[in-house]
């Protein structure tokens, strides 16, 4: 698991700019999802060509915030990263600079549907009522990279919860996109992994100061029960 220390002058400019730690003190089940983001086989199981073997640690963290999601009323989402032709000749920037050629078919290989490294890795919790989508960019919410958005507008969503791995890469670049889309965004910090403990606190650092609210697993849970107990009482009066 990560050792989590969020740079202190990051905590300063915060305090200074907003005059508290913590952006949102309640959650509302009802209206949030819990966003997983590539917790696939390519990522976490050992030996795959982007092998996070901190991203298996945090398993336990997800699916103790999917289970009190679910028994509160809120939803569920599993992202895939998916490689298909199309992503190949509309992304040439990526796939054609930043990767040498036998990681790159390596990569290719891994997140093309219906191969291992695709599929939803075995440990975490996934239930019928979940979604699964497929995006083909770092980020979920990029024009073209899945229809994440039109689901969660449609279903009344506009909370995220934001787990997975690579802390740094997809997670970060979907928890930017999606507050400046509006949405309230909690970025988890014991529930996101990536290689080292330096990246992924910059990016808690990055995300608390302008992004997200950045909160525990345990905080998390306790205000999602907390939520549904407040929901509970006013439909009872």
């Amino acid at each position: 698991m990560h050792k989590i220390a969020i740079p202190p002058f990051v905590v300063d400019r915060v305090m200074q700019r907003r005059g508290r730690l913590h952006v949102f003190d309640r959650i509302d089940p009802a209206r949030t999802a819990m966003i997983v983001v590539d917790l696939q086989n390519g990522f976490m199981a050992p030996g795959q060509p982007s092998e996070i073997a901190n991203a298996r640690e945090i398993v336990p963290n997800v699916n103790a915030i999917g289970d009190a999601l679910r028994v509160a009323g809120g939803q569920v989402v599993y992202i895939q990263n998916t490689v298909t032709d199309a992503t190949r000749a509309s992304w040439g920037a990526w796939f054609d600079n930043f990767m040498e050629p036998g990681l790159r078919g390596r990569m290719i290989e891994a997140f093309t549907r219906g191969s291992f490294g695709h599929a939803i890795y075995p440990d975490l919790t996934v239930l019928p009522q979940d979604w699964t989508i497929e995006k083909e960019r770092f980020g979920a919410f990029v024009p073209g990279s899945s229809d994440l958005h039109e689901r969660l507008q449609a279903a009344g969503i506009d909370t995220l919860l934001i787990v997975g791995t690579a802390t740094n890469v997809c997670c970060e670049s979907t928890a930017r996109d999606a507050m400046m889309m509006n949405y309230k965004v909690v970025f988890l910090s014991d529930a996101n992994a990536c290689r080292t403990d330096e990246e992924h606190n910059a990016t808690l650092g990055n995300m608390l100061a302008l992004f997200a609210d950045v909160r525990s697993t345990e905080e998390v849970v306790a205000m999602i029960e907390a939520g549904g107990a407040a929901a509970l009482a006013d439909a009872a009066e």
